[in-house]
């Protein structure tokens, strides 16, 4: 007698789990092996189609189908797979909504699959020079760092002229927003904590009580009083602050990209040094979500066998993490000196996918007389998907539930842990300006 097998279970009941990216195989970026994943998780998403409202991915997959011969995923040219493939910024918000994820037997790791186009896309020569320029953070940072080209750097970005000049060149879109550059670096202004280690630390929560900030591209060069506001709150918490010696960028630019190999490159150059730091009793953390992010679950996943690595990401926290956790221990201070009334908060992708809870919101209403109202929706920008010419329009259209939440609010502060999705906000909706959690924080302490 035959035994019938059961259909496939309708969602996990065990918690998600991710296998390392075997990036190195050769069938990885392989056409036929690409294809044919592609193919499989692609008809899945089809059969499902509960991401639909995530990023453009998705509608860009479901239209194809839709629009093609017979209404499935078979009928689809292959050359749309690149579409969907493009319209990904790897935000892991729909890793977090897929039922199929591993350890379901179907296996759907959709941003992960499309890191795999990606990286296949980059090898095959696909990526266009502007992408790469944008991508390269460091280089564009410490040029742009310099104190004469800071100064025509910022008045170009800041001139309808100068922003039509780099559309036509770079299809930089002439109303993104961009960030200001300054010459003087966080790294700069700190420079007496680089290379610090004269310090000793009060253990709580897990936390070992002294920090080395890793004050990434973004807050080093585009907002470096970010870095600055974190170092001021955590010395105000008796948590002694360092620098690195040196620091490059964390290659998350690179990762969403699909180019790997220098990822593994910023990876060589950042990890002793922060090995060191946290084989040294120090806890890491950066002013950044995505940073963080890229440390804590991106870098061991590619590279699985590095316990330097694994050493690390065990080591790095986000700042308001790293609050909360000294707080159940009593061990953060609630000396506040001005309270900060009602607060709109967006809460960016790559801190919801660490499953941290919102310890942002949680910290600010330790605050007296102050209320958080926490947006659990993309703000669409990512690293540079929004700056680019063809999709700054899907992008403000992902932003504009946000702005709209916010508007409708109307609250004295609107924030986010990530300064370009707040930017992207604050440009889309009618009346709001943005001020960094951490800004906030040390405001109510009144340092």
């Amino acid at each position: 007698m035959n035994e019938m097998k059961a259909p496939p279970r309708e969602g996990s009941l065990e918690a998600p789990t991710r296998h390392p990216i075997d990036w190195r195989n050769p069938d990885y970026t392989a056409d036929e092996p690409l294809l044919t994943e592609l193919e499989r998780v692609f008809d899945i998403c089809h059969g499902c189609r509960r991401c639909f409202s995530l990023c453009n991915a998705f509608p860009t997959l479901f239209d194809a189908v839709d629009e093609s011969d017979t209404g499935e995923l078979d009928s689809v040219p292959k050359q749309a797979y690149w579409n969907v493939v493009e319209h990904c910024y790897l935000c892991d918000m729909c890793y977090m909504k897929c039922p199929y994820v591993p350890p379901h037997e179907w296996a759907v790791d959709f941003p992960h699959l499309m890191l795999r186009a990606k990286a296949k896309n980059f090898e095959d020569g696909g990526t266009r020079l502007r992408d790469k320029l944008l991508s390269s953070t460091d280089a564009v940072g410490t040029l742009a760092g310099i104190p004469v080209v800071s100064q025509v750097v910022n008045a170009v970005n800041g001139s309808k002229l100068g922003r039509r000049v780099l559309q036509g060149v770079l299809d930089v879109h002439v109303d993104a927003p961009v960030p200001k550059y300054h010459a003087k670096s966080a790294r700069a202004r700190l420079s007496d904590r680089v290379g610090r280690r004269d310090a000793q630390g009060e253990s709580a929560g897990g936390t070992q009580g002294k920090v080395v900030v890793f004050a990434t591209c973004y807050g080093n060069r585009n907002q470096p009083q970010l870095v600055e506001d974190l170092v001021a709150v955590l010395e105000h918490n008796a948590i002694p602050t360092a620098l690195a010696r040196q620091e490059r960028c964390c290659g998350m630019p690179k990762l969403e990209l699909g180019d790997l190999a220098s990822v593994e490159q910023y990876k060589d150059r950042n990890i002793d040094e922060l090995f060191d730091w946290a084989s040294d009793g120090w806890d890491l953390i950066a002013p950044i979500p995505s940073c963080v992010l890229m440390f804590k679950r991106e870098l061991p996943l590619l590279f699985p066998d590095d316990e330097k690595v694994a050493t690390v990401g065990q080591a790095f926290f986000d700042p308001f993490e790293y609050l909360m956790l000294r707080h159940r221990e009593g061990k953060f201070r609630l000396d506040f000196k001005a309270s900060l009334g009602k607060i709109s908060y967006q809460v960016p992708c790559h801190l919801r996918v660490q499953n941290i809870g919102l310890k942002t919101r949680d910290t600010l209403e330790l605050i007296p007389d102050t209320s958080v109202n926490a947006i659990e929706r993309c703000s669409g920008h990512d690293g540079t998907y929004a700056v680019k010419k063809e999709y700054n329009a899907i992008s403000r259209k992902i932003a504009r539930p946000v702005a709209r939440a916010v508007d409708s609010a109307a609250a004295d502060e609107f924030t986010s842990d990530c300064p370009m999705a707040a930017q992207q906000i604050a440009a889309v909706a009618e009346s709001a300006e943005a001020t960094h959690p951490l800004q906030l924080l040390r405001r109510a302490y009144g340092i």
